[in-house]
């Protein structure tokens, strides 16, 4: 057997209330009360899936009640049909603003009122089935984005095993300064939780263009000669060129944008001595300015087969001596979260 929605009745007559109530009691489960004040707390408490609200009613008035539910994420999608005797258009247009979906003039019709509480339940059904159908398109989409980049992911790893967590480090590290940042004036705009999100999942494609360069240099245990420095030097742009053909193919706003920033500037330094196109200051994008920190910082804090691993303190020492390789407020926000960047290193240690 199919639920009965649940229509609320909100007037202060109980003769409106009776006939109300015997015009859609055969239908549906209908309740009522007799004030704004409790027309509230009777919703909050159980949303109905319809309301019948009286505008003129002692205290609480139709508007307030309307404009209060209107507010609440969780009751703002309850349609309200508002019964009254004010007919004037002002009447109705102020009701329609505040979000109420129709308008029923006293004195009733019980068919007219049947007709429009079916036809608004109707459509909030179909509403409802088509918020869940982009729901699970979106969730659909978010499961692809995540494969795909996963699966990038692991190329990488498995061409470069010897650096162990340092993705997963280097995710974290992205995601303490990018949540600090959202109190910041110039990013709280860009750091939203989405772009958090898809931020930190693309950090892990930094290194991507590794999987172009010869296995004697990047598997090589020892310091690379100056030649090999610069053929190393060509995976940012390798990484870039990779991420940006698929890119071309979804779209300029495709999902994999931060991951070809990332890629292409994860070297580049503030004050225009990295590589490979010596970007300074803003023309550095945000993810890049964010992934150079972190990426650096990691670097210092592991072992790799060519040098041993530093203190947290040290390599903190360290960046500050190279602080024009950093945003000042990047580099700000790291020095007020450093201990979180040493909990992370320990966290997700390689030994």
């Amino acid at each position: 057997m199919l639920k009965k929605n649940r229509v609320l009745i909100v007037d202060d007559s109980p003769s409106v209330i009776k006939i109300l109530s015997e015009t859609l009691r055969d239908e549906y489960r209908v309740s009522a009360v007799t004030s704004g004040q409790e027309a509230i707390e009777v919703v909050k408490a159980s949303p109905p899936d319809l309301i019948l609200l009286d505008i003129q009613m002692p205290g609480m008035s139709g508007y307030e009640v309307c404009r209060t539910l209107k507010a609440d994420p969780l009751t703002r999608n309850i349609p309200i049909l508002f019964v009254t005797i004010m007919n004037q258009t002002e009447d109705e247009t102020l009701g329609l603003e505040l979000g109420a979906v129709d308008y029923i003039v006293k004195p009733i019709s019980p068919p007219i009122v049947k007709a429009r509480v079916r036809n608004h339940l109707r459509l909030k059904m179909h509403q409802e089935h088509l918020e869940e159908l982009v729901r699970a398109r979106t969730q659909q989409l978010l499961r692809t984005q995540d494969v795909t980049i996963q699966s990038l992911a692991t190329l990488a790893e498995f061409r470069d095993p010897g650096t162990g967590f340092h993705i997963r480090r280097t995710q974290e590290y992205i995601r303490i300064l990018a949540e600090a940042l959202t109190k910041h004036p110039l990013y709280k705009h860009i750091f939203i939780p989405e772009n958090i999100e898809l931020l930190c999942k693309s950090a892990a494609l930094h290194d991507i263009g590794k999987v172009g360069i010869r296995d004697q240099i990047l598997m090589k245990p020892a310091s690379l000669t100056a030649e090999e420095k610069d053929e190393m030097k060509k995976h940012p742009w390798l990484g870039y060129s990779a991420i940006r053909a698929s890119s071309r193919v979804l779209g300029e706003n495709s999902f994999l944008t931060f991951a070809q920033e990332i890629a292409y500037t994860h070297h580049e330094c503030w004050d225009g001595s990295g590589y490979p196109r010596g970007l300074s200051g803003e023309a550095i994008p945000i993810s890049g300015r964010l992934m150079i920190l972190a990426d650096i910082y990691d670097a210092l804090v592991s072992k790799r087969p060519y040098k041993p691993a530093l203190s947290h303190a040290d390599s903190v020492k360290i960046i500050l001596e190279e602080r024009h390789k950093f945003a000042p407020e990047i580099l700000e926000v790291f020095l007020d979260r450093s201990s979180d960047f040493e909990r992370i290193a320990q966290t997700f240690s390689d030994i």
